[in-house]
């Protein structure tokens, strides 16, 4: 026994320390991207859309939206008193729809994190993250335009922790507290990749998320609900999945549902949505996602 132990404990970490390598670079720039981005543009991008509800483009302010959501550094808990505040305002809520959507879904640091499974990939990611915002806000746009979608009652602008004078040290800082909310996740998630690789046959993995695609869309999509935890987290497990047979629709649909239905994002969304609306979110990202790996598998 102690021998099996033994052995089975070398295999994992061959899987472990040869999944490390292969993402830990994408990892750290995404890291020190994300924190440049929040020192030094975040309050430049906040900016611009603060500036989209005085030029009132209308309907084209919903695709603009979109792409500042996709720049924003924040996490949901901090776009979320953010949009408060954009609302405050005079922000209609159809542009926040599309800003917050985008926001969830993609950010500049992921974006990095999310080089490492393919131009294809990264591109499908994307894409997807900026039409589900404008289909957001286009829906809000439609349906609730005569009355209010969100309440942020209770949201204030949030503190900002990036207010050391030493323009370095703020840099500094701001890694370091990005190291310390994702660097648990990104080792859990190369864990898991190793566990995978060494004990799920590839076979499995093709048999329900590639060969039978429409069902591989929707496995793919239901299991992001409870699997998701944090983006750079789950990159290892997409890279040994696609390795392994994925359909590349099925890993699209995976990377809408997840961030859209990580935990953290569903306790502030209820807040500001209420049960009904908190209900439509869901559905609607459900929906989109399957379309879209459906979409994916067929071009």
């Amino acid at each position: 026994m102690p021998e099996i132990l033994q052995r089975e404990t070398v295999y994992l970490w061959y899987y472990f320390e040869i999944q490390l390598r292969q993402i830990l670079p994408y990892w750290a720039l995404g890291i020190v991207l994300g924190s440049v981005v929040s020192v030094f543009a975040k309050d430049h991008i906040h900016g611009v859309f603060r500036s989209i509800g005085n030029k009132k483009p209308g309907i084209l302010g919903i695709p603009i939206a979109s792409i500042l959501g996709i720049a924003s550094p924040l996490c949901m808990y901090g776009t979320i008193p953010v949009a408060a505040s954009f609302s405050k305002s005079g922000m209609k809520d159809d542009w926040l729809a599309a800003f917050m959507m985008s926001s969830i879904l993609l950010n500049p640091q992921l974006i990095v994190y999310s080089t490492a499974l393919g131009s294809a990939a990264l591109t499908i990611r994307i894409v997807s993250s900026f039409v589900c915002g404008i289909m957001a806000g286009l829906l809000v746009r439609w349906f609730y335009q005569d009355r209010p979608f969100f309440n942020f009652t209770g949201f204030d602008e949030p503190k900002s922790h990036d207010t050391d004078p030493d323009l370095l040290l703020r840099l500094v800082k701001n890694i370091g507290r990005n190291i310390r909310a994702t660097g648990l996740w990104f080792l859990l998630g190369i864990v898991l990749s190793a566990v995978f690789q060494r004990y799920v046959p590839a076979e499995v993995v093709s048999g329900l998320f590639g060969e039978n695609e429409g069902f591989g869309v929707l496995m793919a999509a239901t299991i992001g609900v409870p699997l998701y935890a944090c983006g750079g987290g789950t990159i290892p497990l997409l890279i040994q999945w696609l390795a392994d047979g994925m359909s590349m629709g099925s890993a699209a649909a995976f990377m809408i549902t997840g961030p859209s239905t990580k935990i953290t994002n569903l306790g502030a969304l209820k807040i500001v949505l209420g049960l009904k609306r908190f209900l439509l979110y869901l559905s609607f990202v459900m929906v989109f996602s399957l379309v879209t790996g459906l979409l994916v598998n067929i071009l």
